[in-house]
């Protein structure tokens, strides 16, 4: 169809005004027009104005650029976190033609928007944006007539038509709203609408989600990363040092408008790093616009939860129940949290949630001013509920805060071993007011407390004034109670020696509390004290394993967090537990162990404890099991997504090696050896533990082999196994990784002089992937010198190791060589035949994936190509829906949809529906 019948189906949508309703030229104001007709403002329909200085930032406009290749984008955000400036900016830059723009207003009625979607169309039906005397446009409603030609005008087009719709969240007509739906679903893919909203609009987004054709870009994405907040600060001529620059968006949660409040606030200052620390939200400008754009819009209950329920730092739908006395309250957070933005949460079956960091200092701010008892009424509330819940360190905090002095003593008599800080669950807030002399002096244990409270802030310098104090106030305590006061001052000594990192008190502190518990003598129950001697077994184990963990002493570490998880459990302490199931269940991933691992991460995984923001670490290291577990089975897929969940861990001491080296083997196997180069090598420096930096020298040796680096590598190993003990683990995985280097030298001699003796007795003591790897290379080398018998024999003790574990990907992703063996040993009769033939196949079905991504590949196999209707269709056969529903979901009839099967069938070369999906995922076209 040409531009002028184009031009024509949106004339006939003008046309509805009726003769002689023409609207005049539209500029800043126009100066005429039509009786009854208001006029159309230019500036409605021309991107918006960037603020400057302006920030470009390409990986938005990216996304943006991907997102139009299909029927709708949707940028959704609450205020202020530049929606409007990404499309503009998007908008501008986009190239010829320019994408239509409706910048839509509050009160716009559905004639009013259909007036500015006509001229907007227009434009771009005429490639003249913003020039020149418009047609007639409508100020009613178009008739369903009129909206078939416009529909039938923009699907005949060559190019698509671009329409940006901004704050499309302003308009509430039903029928406008269904009139947009009609023309998305019946423009043939010729419209792509872009919008922009503070919420999700009322059209059928899921239609388009099942289908694969939404984009949706939100919070996360609008949020400044380090680099771009880095930039901004330049174009605002702020020289704020490197080092805060990631401190700042953790202050201001990467949140656009916060950070330009931030850049103006930090202009100009001498020192600016320490204006970030000062920096927040209630600050006159910020808090203004916080109470103006997210407080004001929102309904009177739902602000009244946020307010009370920022006495915690975090609450969940029970805690905000408890604290505000509705029984709604975890409803309104639920309704609060969906567009994300200022109030997220953490994902859980049973989430939590969290305010925005700027949002939550103007609500703290707000609670100060409350009348002293409406504000020790929520602490006590809190306090109850945390108590109640297996909290004890955040109703400790809440007591104190309440001035309930007995209470706090209580908390931490009954809790202490639960208060250990093993993770910082961000800034802690301001410590809750000292108890008066005289209540410190006539109980020192609520000195104590506060300094446990204290601890578990991570304020030390706080803390150990606190406990001065207390040890001060202790000399005149009766025997029982100075023995039980110089437990809890022990333990709170070990806690402030792990904050400080000095892992020699820690051993010391951790042996003068293993020295309180109680000596039975003769005639004892010997139960008696038993609860309080596994509490102390549970802390001081705890705090043992986590030093040799960071110490990369994982053999050691797995023996002390073995001992605590006993005693913890023992001691009916969860949270405890939950710290030393998740490490063991890392430990033993990171030994061989995957059965027990993946058995004891889904443990921890499943406890009360590893809810909410508090236990993000505790959690990670669960996560971080799984995902070793994963990449040793060659799940890469569940490998990589639990390696995303583990967020936190992967950069802790010791855990950042495990990562590193799962982080890499998923890069190399989806053929991005650089990438996995630059982890590995990454993670090197520094790495504590003779053992864990062998491992990823090892890793990196075979790389480098992969690509051809022989003698760089070959130099690498010999260099690392200088440092090693003759026979050690870390000696193994050096030696496995230097017979390696050998063989793809094509050396089989000096591979089979290299490779360590993995059957004797020494090897026992190996992780069990070493022992894997050694006893696959001895059978390659076995049949690769003649000996087949040998070689058999060998392989089968490989598969007794492997088999129990369900290793995986060290047979799939070894030498060429590994593949002919396996295959071989089907003839000659395996006890594990069933595994065998599924490793063979795994390997085919491998390479015959590396082939499909080489130019000529598979995906290219088509004879004729499908088009975007079949291709949108494909993706619903993948789904249980019938023909019927399908139908019905794209607003098409049963026998279209019938027709786009059958040639999607035929061009598949398949002739039921799960063989052509089938086909589909192995083009890569779904």
């Amino acid at each position: 169809m040409s531009q002028e019948a184009e031009r024509d189906g949106v004339a006939a949508l003008a046309g509805a005004a009726g003769p002689g309703g023409a609207v005049p030229e539209v500029g800043v104001a126009a100066s005429s027009a039509a009786a009854g007709a208001p006029p159309l403002l230019a500036s409605r329909l021309a991107p918006a104005a960037l603020p400057e200085p302006a920030l470009v930032r390409p990986r938005l406009l990216e996304r943006l650029d991907r997102g139009v290749a299909g029927p709708v984008t949707l940028v959704c955000a609450p205020a202020g976190w530049g929606k409007t400036t990404l499309l503009a900016s998007w908008a501008r830059a986009g190239g010829e033609p320019s994408p239509a723009w409706v910048a839509v207003e509050e009160g716009d009625t559905g004639q009013r928007l259909w007036s500015y979607l006509a001229a907007a169309l227009r434009d771009a039906a005429e490639g003249v944006p913003d020039e020149g005397p418009r047609p007639p446009v409508p100020d009613i409603p178009p008739r369903p007539d009129q909206l078939e030609l416009l529909a039938a005008a923009l699907a005949a087009r060559d190019r698509p038509v671009r329409l940006v719709l901004d704050d499309l969240h302003r308009i509430h007509d039903p029928a406008a709203l269904a009139g947009l739906e009609f023309l998305l679903r019946h423009t043939e893919g010729r419209l792509r609408l872009v919008a922009g909203a503070r919420t999700d609009p009322p059209l059928a987004l899921h239609r388009w989600r099942l289908a694969g054709e939404l984009t949706e870009i939100g919070p996360d994405e609008l949020a400044f990363t380090d680099d771009e907040v880095a930039d901004l600060l330049v174009a605002h001529g702020v020289p704020l040092p490197a080092a805060a620059v990631p401190r700042l968006r953790e202050r201001t949660g990467g949140w656009p408008a916060g950070l330009r409040f931030a850049a103006l606030a930090l202009r100009g200052q001498a020192d600016p790093a320490r204006g970030v620390e000062r920096f927040g939200g209630d600050r006159s400008d910020v808090a203004a616009y916080l109470r103006d754009e997210v407080l004001a819009p929102l309904d009177p209950d739902a602000r009244e939860v946020l307010r009370h329920s920022a006495v915690a730092a975090a609450v969940c739908a029970d805690l905000a129940d408890a604290v505000t006395g509705r029984a709604d309250a975890g409803q309104l957070l639920a309704d609060l949290a969906r567009t994300g933005g200022f109030l997220q949460h953490d994902g859980g079956t049973l989430p939590w949630y969290r305010c925005h960091p700027l949002l939550a200092d103007l609500l703290r701010d707000e609670l100060g001013r409350l009348p002293a008892e409406e504000l020790r009424d929520l602490h006590l509330r809190a306090a109850g509920w945390y108590a109640g819940n297996g909290r004890p360190a955040e109703a400790l905090r809440h007591a104190l805060a309440a001035g309930e002095w007995n209470r706090a003593t209580e908390l931490l008599i009954d809790g202490w071993p639960e208060l250990a800080p093993y993770e910082r669950d961000g800034p802690a807030g301001p410590p809750p007011p000292e108890p008066p002399p005289d209540a410190l002096r006539r109980d020192p244990e609520l000195a104590l407390a506060c300094a446990a409270e204290r601890a578990y802030a991570g304020d030390v310098d706080r803390a150990g004034h606190h406990l001065r104090r207390a040890a001060e106030q202790a000399g005149g305590l009766p025997a029982p109670r100075r023995d039980r006061f110089h437990r809890l001052a022990t333990a709170l000594e070990l806690t402030l020696a792990r904050l400080t990192g000095d892992h020699a008190e820690v051993r010391r502190a951790a042996a003068r509390l293993l020295a309180t518990r109680t000596a039975i003598g003769p005639g004892d129950d010997p139960r008696a004290g038993g609860g309080e001697d596994a509490d102390t077994q549970a802390v001081a184990g705890t705090a043992l394993g986590l030093v040799a963990l960071a110490e990369g002493e994982f053999p050691a570490a797995a023996e002390r967090f073995a001992e605590a998880r006993i005693a913890a459990r023992r001691a009916g302490r969860s949270r405890t537990e939950l710290v030393d199931a998740s490490r063991s269940a890392l430990l033993d991933a990171a030994r061989g162990g995957l059965r027990a691992a993946e058995r004891t991460a889904r443990e921890a995984l499943d406890t009360p404890a590893c809810q909410g923001w508090s236990s993000r670490l505790d959690c990670g290291y669960a996560y971080l099991a799984l995902a070793l577990v994963a990449c040793h089975r060659d799940e890469p897929a569940e490998a990589a997504a639990n390696l995303a969940l583990a967020g936190p861990a992967t950069a802790e001491p010791g855990a950042a090696a495990l990562a590193a080296l799962c982080r890499a083997e998923l890069l190399a196997a989806d053929g991005r050896t650089a990438a996995a180069l630059r982890a590995v090598a990454d993670a090197r420096p520094g790495v504590p533990g003779r053992e864990p930096a062998a491992w990823l020298t090892a890793a990196e040796a075979q790389l480098r082999a992969g690509i051809g680096d022989v003698d760089t590598t070959r130099v690498l190993v010999t260099d690392a196994l200088r440092g090693c003990d003759a026979g050690s683990a870390e000696a193994a995985a050096l030696e496995v990784a230097l017979a390696r280097v050998e063989l793809r030298a094509g050396d089989s001699r000096a591979a089979g002089q290299a490779l360590p003796d993995w059957a004797g007795p020494a090897a026992q003591s190996w992780p069990l992937p070493v022992r894997l790897a050694a006893g696959l290379l001895d059978a390659l080398l076995a049949r690769d010198g003649g000996d087949e018998r040998r070689a058999g024999r060998l392989l089968e003790q490989v598969l007794d190791l492997a088999g129990p574990e369900g290793y995986r990907r060290v047979f799939t992703h070894a030498e060429p060589g590994v593949r002919d063996l396996l295959a071989a040993h089907l003839d000659s009769g395996t006890a594990h035949w069933a595994t065998v033939s599924e490793l063979v196949r795994g390997v085919d079905e491998r390479r015959a994936d590396e082939s499909a991504e080489r130019p000529g590949g598979p995906e290219r196999a088509l004879n004729e190509p499908l088009t975007e209707r079949e291709l949108t269709i494909l993706r619903y056969l993948q789904s249980i829906l019938s023909n019927v529903e399908i139908a019905s979901e794209l607003s098409l009839s049963v026998n279209t949809v019938k027709t786009h099967v059958r040639n999607i069938y035929r061009k598949l070369d398949a002739t039921r529906r799960r063989e052509a999906v089938q086909r589909a995922r192995e083009l890569r076209l779904i």
